[in-house]
């Protein structure tokens, strides 16, 4: 028995279907605010923007926007944490991908604001969970923030985002499939809830794969919610072992060996394939899947070449060594990655 303390901070409320950004200004004033701070970037702005403003403002919420650069760091939450000083305002609304939450999410750690998450894309879990994730000099880093106060996702709005995004949501889905066996095999398994949790999710995309694939709000809702109970695991569990293994080292390998990686969903997902052929999974159903909802199988549709992958392969255990993964603590050799990529398919 362990005296340490274990504190789960989940969303308060999600809101989830078409024109739910509408009902915005609504959620701000039960939640007590009169004045928000609208946290977004140029795309969404454009998408979304009078929308928010509409409801906002119809409600005698005020607002001010203040936009996030491309790229982002974690330097961009100052001018955030300063303007919610400087006007006393006590609401942060995040609009936008997770560049934009996660900048978000480290300005409300900061600063004690509540936080309102309205994600504009479907693209993978950070829309809920308390992560945030950072480019340094070779790598990625991710550390706690801030979990959302409450979610607010527009089905229409992301329906008419990218499709390219919404299956690369699909494809961090399924890498929980073998970021559970991963959690499991490392003895940090806190609560059964959670890895069932995240399998559920995964199921959801299986299930639905042929919805998703149309593009339509129905196909967007069912992967919304699949990466908000992704997000939630994170808090329950507290880590994210449970969403996250040895496909996102992979994922963040390729981000260093790659001047223009894929989306990390993309990336992950193909990842998913080869550690399920590892686990003994149903790797054939990873690849089925994201078959089915339009996400990259292999290296011609990841747009990496077979030679980058496997010195990925090759590389992943060193990006996290605190973390058991099925790749060991010596990871993989040359040999047996390229038979990896090879007998999963992933080679094309």
């Amino acid at each position: 028995m362990t005296s340490k303390i274990h504190r789960m901070e989940l969303p308060r409320k999600v809101v989830i279907g078409r024109d739910a950004i509408k009902v915005l200004g609504k959620e701000a004033r039960e939640a007590g605010e009169r004045r928000a701070l609208v946290v977004t970037s140029e795309t969404p702005l454009k998408v979304a923007g009078s929308s928010i403003m509409d409801s906002l403002e119809g409600e005698g919420v005020g607002c001010q926007i203040c936009k996030v650069g491309k790229p982002s760091t974690i330097d961009d939450a100052q001018p955030i944490i300063d303007s919610l000083k400087s006007t006393g305002t006590k609401l942060v609304v995040a609009v936008g991908g997770g560049r934009v939450i996660d900048v978000a999410k480290v300005a409300v750690s900061r600063s004690g604001a509540k936080f309102f998450s309205v994600p504009t894309t479907a693209s993978h879990d950070g829309i809920c969970s308390p992560l945030v994730s950072f480019p340094s000099s070779d790598r990625r880093y991710s550390f706690y923030a801030a979990t959302p106060t409450e979610i607010i996702a527009d089905t229409k709005i992301i329906a008419n985002s990218p499709y390219r995004l919404t299956a690369s949501g699909c494809g961090d889905v399924m890498a929980k499939l073998t970021a559970v066996r991963e959690w499991r095999l490392s003895h940090l398994l806190r609560a059964e809830y959670a890895a069932t949790l995240a399998e559920t999710s995964v199921s959801m995309v299986v299930e639905n794969s042929e919805i998703i694939r149309t593009g339509s709000e129905a196909g967007v809702r069912v992967v919304m919610e699949a990466l908000i109970h992704c997000g939630i695991i994170i808090s329950v569990a507290g880590s994210s072992r449970p969403c996250s293994g040895s496909e996102h080292l992979f994922s963040h390998a390729l981000d260093v060996l790659c001047e223009k990686p894929a989306l990390h969903g993309e990336q992950v997902g193909v990842g998913t394939i080869m550690m399920a052929y590892l686990h003994g999974a149903d790797w054939k159903l990873v690849r089925d899947t994201l078959k089915k909802v339009g996400a990259p199988t292999n290296c011609r549709e990841l747009g990496i070449d077979e030679e980058t992958v496997v010195k990925a392969l090759v590389m992943a255990h060193t990006i996290r060594p605190d973390r058991y993964t099925i790749l060991g603590e010596k990871g993989l050799s040359v040999e047996a990655a390229e038979n990896l990529v090879e007998v999963s398919g992933v080679a094309g």
